[in-house]
């Protein structure tokens, strides 16, 4: 009996030990055939359907149909079957020469060099396969490509998956010579799937996955010739739009000014290591950079460096101090200009602002005229957390450069003696570093003033120092006459509703007049100037203000404000389109 039991057992054991074999071998089986498919060497000329983004798709497709036109070592190129088929063949042969030198390209400096900074991308990656595809689609205006973390997982993980390292690049760029600039951009995503996704679990926030793509092109060297490039396109959107902030992503060409003009004053002061070694980190964002700060000894944290950066972007002399500018000499140039705030010459005086920011937004305010003894005061909520730099110019320009201090409810104030006299402007630059994390989107405004009043008028005054200011003020009241007489400005068309903010400042013509048609149309006790000239200045502020006001509940009230600011938000767009449908 017992003997019987234990041929039992041994048979039983062997079977049960055979099923584990065979199932083992079942797995690894499906395994391999799963990545031979992957890895099956492609033909030029064949055709596959590909899962794409239907946001950046030029029609909204979520599908279509590619053909395979260029096989290399390192990468396919695939381009939509209804575009390529309808090309001349003299186009196609031209096209596919492109394409020789852009793989040129690929393989001997944008893989090496890039994959030498940031790490490499997933290799040979969810399809067994070395080489890389790009697909090259009719995607909308104005965007560079994309990449979808989607691919890099298995159908079984994501259904949506093409299953395969992937890149997206607009066929209108295909024989741009700016094309590898945007391969190199989109790899860099690539290169961050692998490092942060699949290496760290964790997913980058956006604003510096992206900033780090774009300064891709930086480090290859095409922005070495400024003429052209995608750094004088981001200099050119920054001084458009400075105020935008720089955590904030919502894929405009603000957003990516913004990240890129502080990227580059980063990476000048900082280095490179800055950008590759928080890649490799299991931490994202802001905590990202903080970490590798202080890993590699330096005193200074992303806010103290935010905070320099927009003092640099106003002063941009390295001569007088080398904290204050880019060492980049395509950017030794570049400085904005603040928002203008005029005190009367003479007599006392006082002006106060009150203005809406964002998280990790600049500020600029100019404060010029006066003379006398000038008091600053700021005020902002309790629990926010301002940095109120303040840059005083004297009369020969040298600067002095301190910080406003604030108490715990937000609140600070200083004494500039014989302003007016001794100074001959003060530039402020509030700027809101509370949120630290959790950057996925649109963020919330917060408010903020500021005060500036003179007391102790000097009788008489410097009849040099009042004849310049009044030189200056002669001078930009026939710019703004120009400006308002401009007959270059497009026409407005289309004014039904307002999709984006607008405020002093903004580069938006068209939206701006669009904005000025709608409040005129509200009556002379809004609008009584009733200009439309599309530039945002003091009328048209004062005229958002009074509608503001109006409105109060439904525009004021819901953000705790009892005055109208003049920045056209959220709420009061809100306001305005729902005007505009009734």
């Amino acid at each position: 009996m017992n003997f019987a039991i234990n041929v039992e057992n041994i048979l039983y054991r062997q079977k049960k030990n055979l099923a584990q074999v065979l199932g083992v071998f079942a797995v690894a089986f499906f395994l391999m055939m799963y990545f031979m498919a992957g890895a099956k060497a492609a033909n030029s000329g064949d055709y596959l359907n590909f899962n794409v983004d239907q946001n950046y798709d030029a029609i909204a497709r979520s599908k279509i149909q590619a053909t395979l036109v260029k096989t290399t070592p390192s990468l396919y190129f695939y381009v939509e079957t209804a575009w390529w088929e309808v090309q001349p063949l003299a186009k196609k042969n031209e096209i596919l020469n492109d394409l020789d030198n852009v793989s040129s390209e690929f393989k001997n400096n944008i893989y090496p060099t890039l994959t030498s900074v940031f790490g490499s991308e997933w290799n040979p990656g969810v399809d067994g396969d070395t080489r890389i595809t790009i697909l090259f689609q009719s995607i909308k205006e104005n965007l560079g490509g994309y990449f979808r973390s989607t691919d890099g997982y298995i159908k079984l993980q994501a259904p949506d998956s093409n299953e395969r390292e992937m890149l997206y690049l607009p066929i209108a760029k295909i024989e741009d010579p700016q094309l590898k600039g945007f391969l190199a951009h989109e790899f860099v995503h690539l290169i961050t799937f692998n490092q942060k996704d699949r290496l760290q679990n964790v997913q980058e926030e956006i604003w510096l996955n992206e900033a780090r793509a774009d300064y891709a092109s930086t480090i290859l060297g095409y922005d070495n010739n400024y003429e052209g490039s995608n750094l004088q396109r981001r200099v050119r959107d920054f001084l458009e739009r400075p105020s935008d902030s720089l955590t904030e992503w919502q894929n405009t060409k603000y957003d990516y000014a913004s990240e890129s003009l502080f990227m580059h004053y980063l990476v000048d002061h900082y280095g490179i290591n800055i950008l590759a070694d928080s890649l490799k980190l299991k931490s994202v964002g802001i905590e990202s950079i903080n970490e590798i700060l202080l890993k590699n000894g330096y005193q200074e944290d992303f806010g103290q460096i935010f905070t320099d950066w927009t003092v640099s972007v106003v002063i941009n002399d390295c001569f007088l101090n080398s904290k204050y500018c880019y060492f980049n000499e395509n950017l030794n140039n570049i400085k904005i200009n603040p928002t203008l705030n005029f005190l009367p010459l003479t007599g006392n005086s006082s002006l106060s602002v009150t203005n809406v920011t964002k998280n990790w937004a600049g500020n600029w305010q100019k404060v010029i005229g006066g003379n006398g003894d000038l008091t600053l005061e700021f005020a902002s909520l309790a629990g926010l957390d301002f940095k109120v730099p303040y840059i005083l110019y004297d009369k020969k320009n040298n600067y002095t450069i301190a910080f406003l201090q604030l108490d715990s409810q937000q609140k600070g104030e200083i004494t500039i003696k014989d302003f007016g006299t001794n100074y001959k402007y003060l530039i402020i630059n509030p700027s809101l570093q509370t949120k630290t994390a959790g950057f996925d989107g649109l963020e919330l405004t917060y408010p903020y003033t500021f005060t500036v009043s003179i007391a102790g008028d000097i009788p008489g005054g410097d009849p040099v120092t009042i004849q310049n200011l009044l030189n200056q003020i002669a001078d930009l009241k026939k710019k703004i006459a120009a400006i308002q007489n401009n007959t270059n400005v497009p026409p407005v068309t289309g004014c039904t509703s307002f999709p984006n903010n607008l405020y002093a400042g903004y580069g938006d013509v068209v939206g701006i007049k669009c904005l000025q048609q709608f409040l005129a149309s509200q009556g002379s006790g809004i609008y009584p100037e009733a200009l439309v000239t599309g530039n945002f200045g003091i009328l048209t502020k004062a005229a958002v203000v009074r509608f503001q006001e109006k409105y109060k509940e439904e525009i004021l009230s819901p953000v705790g404000l009892l005055s109208g600011t003049g920045y056209v938000g959220v709420f009061t767009r809100q306001k305005i389109n729902q005007l505009l449908q009734t």
